[in-house]
């Protein structure tokens, strides 16, 4: 199979029905999440996570909204958290996990697919939807977008006032080069008006992906990579410039659509990224490829070269760095035929 043959639609109805948690974290909770002894604000972040998803209201009393005082804004609980620290401590997890433990009707997604939402069903017909849910979890908050920014922060205000309840992570913003500590001030600035609703949750520690790991493997050649799509059903094969193409025609909120039911991917003759527009379509596609725990077999350059240094020490470093380790991950699950 090819993933270059494959052009995913996605409904407006399906848009909504298809905000859970990804694969990977579909058995996820509190209790596996494994927080280090050597990082407190691990365990207090399990259990500030836990107290948030407890109060939210179950159905048995109405939903909690923002009342107006004197024009300003006066909370009858705190209807939003945020999860800050940098990639590898295990926000994702947290947050699939107060999903999880959440009453219902919920939502999950991405910053990607909450954009692609609004632009699909409209912004009155996106909040009437989502008002009705008791959460929304949005994982990736983009915050070097100003006008996608702006966009969900009035949408998040709209909804929070009807009283649902809003989890998120973020990226930092680009001039911030990926320091986890500055990412709650930029998320809380950037979102401004909903700034004084959301309560901040650190959580500190070295990325849990490669704790003691050895690194990627080495690339194979092209015989060794058509071998291991042999002999692994599912498998998609595809030219890394093909692929890079492919997903230029493809809105990134349908990326994971695209590799959906994929055992494993293939990639022949990976370099780096020409420019940063391709690169960041290929932080998306790593991304949903780690949601859905699909290993990657590459030839060609290894995967610490699919970013140049001029990208890693820019305004997209911690984007970068999170693909690289995630791809890192999925490239050890991988065992290529030889």
């Amino acid at each position: 199979m090819h993933l270059t043959d494959r052009f995913p639609e996605i409904e407006a109805d399906e848009l909504i029905s298809a905000l859970v948690p990804p694969p990977r974290f579909d058995g996820v909770r509190f209790a596996t999440y494994l927080p280090s002894p050597d990082e407190p604000s691990q365990a207090a972040a399990v259990q500030a996570c836990s107290a948030f998803t407890e109060s939210i209201p179950d159905g048995t009393r109405k939903k909690s909204r923002w009342r107006t005082l004197f024009g300003s804004s006066v909370p009858d609980g705190a209807p939003g958290v945020y999860l800050d620290g940098g990639f590898g401590v295990g926000k994702t997890h947290l947050l699939a996990s107060m999903w999880h433990a959440a009453p219902g009707p919920k939502a999950y997604g991405t910053f990607v697919e909450l954009t692609h939402l609004v632009g699909a069903l409209g912004f009155a017909e996106a909040v009437k939807r989502l008002s009705e849910h008791r959460l929304l979890a949005i994982d990736e908050f983009e915050l070097d977008d100003p006008g996608d920014t702006t966009l969900v922060s009035r949408l998040l205000r709209e909804i929070t006032s009807a009283g649902v309840r809003v989890a998120a992570t973020s990226n930092t913003l680009p001039e911030k080069l990926g320091a986890g500590r500055f990412a709650a001030e930029d998320f809380l600035r950037e979102i401004q008006s909903l700034s004084e609703r959301f309560s901040v949750v650190r959580i500190d520690g070295p990325d849990y992906r490669h704790r003691g790991l050895p690194e990627a493997p080495p690339p194979v050649d092209d015989d060794a990579l058509v071998a291991s799509a042999a002999a692994h059903e599912g498998s998609t094969v595809d030219d890394f410039d093909a692929l890079c193409a492919h997903l230029a025609r493809l809105h990134p909120s349908r990326y994971g659509r695209l590799v959906d039911g994929v055992s494993v991917v293939h990639l022949r003759g990976v370099h780096p990224a020409p420019d940063q527009t391709v690169a960041l379509r290929l932080v998306a596609f790593a991304d949903r490829l780690y949601d859905r725990a699909i290993p990657v077999v590459v030839s060609g350059q290894p995967l610490s070269a699919l970013f140049s240094e001029e990208m890693v020490q820019g305004g997209y470093r911690k984007k970068y760095l999170r693909a690289l380790s995630r791809l890192t991950a999925l490239a050890r699950d991988a065992v290529p035929v030889s």
